[in-house]
């Protein structure tokens, strides 16, 4: 089958997912097209001879205070779906990408060819940009004009459904790891590159918004240090991150605080970690606690959006209030504290994470491709 993906080629999620799954399918004998401004920040290489990618150019009008990226976009799926024969368009993100998916979609009919379109819910597409009543028309319209949705937990299901007047089915297929990958490469970590052997090693991996209380997880760890002798690795950039690096700066903890920066080798991170911290205000599915998990690193979460769909209270961490610092300092404490209990929830976390395997999830999407596919009248 012939597949054109759209998605943002950056560190977030969706970005990261839409780059994964496309490896995967292209591994499977799949024609796989990506299409988007920039080469994907996973796809290091066109390492498969499966996998294609289409750049956007938005050529610079002085006439446009904001270029039109939907636009352009729009214009570049007809061109590539048209040339390659795409059999399905998947696109991550109800706006703009759904959105320009429809435009291509009705240029594409003006010329007898028609393309079904898979749109994937990731999150903020829905309850932030998305629920904003500028936006809120384009985002029905594009999900109910979409001839299949997902989104990537049941509560961001729940989140459409009430924030939208939807009349399409939306199926939950989960985030994704690839287990077997990370079996593979094994753990050669040198902890000594970043801690004493005493130490504990926290991490933290976000695109730095707001929404991820970067405070908390700096107060976290402000709470944990005076008892337990540990250092806090801080991986990402975004607006916080200024604000967090004064903050550390004047209470002194610049020894016992790294931030890394955005990083392609998340593996090696993970690898050196004994625990995951993800105090989110809001968070469609916790990408980052699954690929912690799945390096056997329990997790500290709040119990916010999908978070608690992926880290389970009690078996692979602990779930606790939005900005409730002092229950995750305690429970942090338990289990930094505690080598048998740690080992416990290593193993645990490892177990859950195999639940969400690239594996058992990438076949749901090729039933949902095939099922699109042959939704279309001819």
């Amino acid at each position: 089958m012939n597949i054109a993906i759209v998605c943002y080629p950056t560190f977030g999620g969706s970005g990261v997912v839409a780059t994964e799954l496309g490896i995967a399918l292209s591994t499977k004998g799949h024609e796989i097209h990506f299409i988007t401004y920039h080469q994907p920040v996973r796809l290091e290489a066109l390492q498969h001879p499966n996998i294609h990618f289409h750049e956007v150019n938005v050529p610079d009008y002085p006439l446009f205070k904001y270029q039109p990226y939907e636009l352009a976009l729009s214009s570049r799926l007809v061109d590539v779906i048209q040339n390659a024969q795409i059999d399905v368009l998947h696109v991550h993100y109800a706006i703009p990408h759904a959105y320009a998916a429809y435009m291509a979609k009705k240029m594409l009919l003006d010329i007898g060819i028609q393309i079904p379109i898979v749109t994937t819910l990731h999150g903020t597409d829905i309850t932030l940009v998305g629920s904003h009543p500028f936006y809120r028309p384009a985002v029905t319209f594009s999900i109910n004009h979409s001839d299949r949705v997902t989104a990537v937990s049941e509560s961001l299901r729940q989140d459409t459904l009430r924030l939208f007047d939807i009349k399409t089915k939306i199926e939950v297929i989960p985030n994704f790891i690839d287990t077997e990958k990370i079996n593979r490469v094994g753990k050669p970590c040198e902890r000594s590159l970043l801690a004493q052997k005493e130490e504990k090693i926290l991490t933290h991996i976000s695109n730095f918004r707001p929404l991820k209380r970067i405070m908390d997880v700096i107060k976290i760890f402000e709470g944990l240090s005076s008892e337990i002798d540990c250092k806090l690795m801080m991986v990402g950039e975004g607006p916080e991150k200024v604000k967090a690096i004064e903050y550390v700066e004047k209470t002194g903890l610049e020894d016992k605080i790294l931030f890394l920066g955005k990083s392609n080798e998340i593996d090696k991170v993970l690898c050196y970690s004994d625990l995951f911290l993800l105090p989110s205000e809001k968070e469609s599915f916790g990408l980052s606690a699954l690929e912690a998990m799945a390096h056997g690193v329990p997790v500290i979460s709040s119990n916010a959006g999908g978070i608690s769909e992926v880290n389970i209270d009690g078996v692979s961490g602990y779930l606790a209030d939005i900005g409730d610092v002092d229950t995750m300092v305690v429970r942090a404490k338990e289990l930094l504290s505690n080598d048998a209990l740690h080992s416990q929830f290593k193993k645990q976390a490892k177990e859950q994470a195999s639940k969400f395997s690239l594996e058992k999830i990438i076949g749901k999407y090729e039933t949902i491709y095939s099922d699109a596919v042959a939704s279309i009248q001819f």
